[in-house]
């Protein structure tokens, strides 16, 4: 999945990708139906998922049973919403703003128009870009977020839609979870170099919740 730079956090393997997938289309899942879906042994999958829930990307319940027998456990996405809350995910977007506004102290820079909740905002979510193998450059002007060049472009063509999907769900809960007005839109690719088949950009649109009225 990667063009030779180091790939890590939610999104490093493929089955990882899947698994994320699902969680994000529905929410409760059970172990029995990951596997099912995925075709990884229920082991594997445990592994993934604790290592996704480690990282805050993922939540998991007991099951609510009227008959006898013994709760499933369900997992769903962290999505940031009150009945989706990672708390791990919660800390770290306030670890983020704590160290984003250290480095504003230490190396000053031009004030920004979009305040306080959302530069909070651009902070767990750079963190996050970082942590799973990107170096995004953001224009809090434009209100876009420059992947290039994506680590995981070299990847198979067919799983490109499905890795940014779960890649754009994922941002959305760390924006979503570190709370403010900005939103994660859409993950824009440019068409694919003719050298190397792959696409040559990648960018990330966010909006503002006040543009979003109509």
């Amino acid at each position: 999945m990667a063009n030779g730079g180091p790939v890590c956090g939610p999104i490093s393997t493929f089955s990882r990708v899947r698994i994320l997938h699902l969680v994000q289309s529905r929410a409760e899942r059970t172990i029995g139906e990951l596997c099912e879906a995925t075709g990884l042994h229920p082991n594997t999958v445990r592994e993934h998922l604790q290592r996704l829930i480690e990282g805050g990307y993922v939540i998991q319940a007991s099951e609510h049973r009227t008959t006898r027998g013994r709760p499933r456990t369900l997992y769903s996405a962290a999505t940031g919403t009150a009945d989706a809350s990672s708390p791990i995910a919660r800390d770290k977007a306030k670890a983020a703003a704590q160290r984003g506004d250290l480095l504003r102290r230490v190396i000053p820079t031009s004030a920004s128009a979009l305040g306080r909740e959302a530069m909070y905002q651009l902070d767990a979510l750079i963190e996050h870009l970082e942590e799973s193998g990107f170096e995004p450059v953001v224009d809090d002007e434009q209100l876009t977020v420059d992947l290039s060049p994506c680590p995981h472009a070299a990847g198979r063509a067919e799983d490109r839609p499905m890795l940014c999907s779960v890649h754009l769900g994922l941002m959305q809960g760390v924006l979503t979870e570190a709370g403010g007005p900005l939103a994660a839109e859409t993950v824009r690719t440019s068409a694919v170099a003719a050298d190397c088949g792959v696409p040559a950009d990648c960018v990330v649109q966010l909006r503002l919740a006040e543009m979003t009225a109509a």
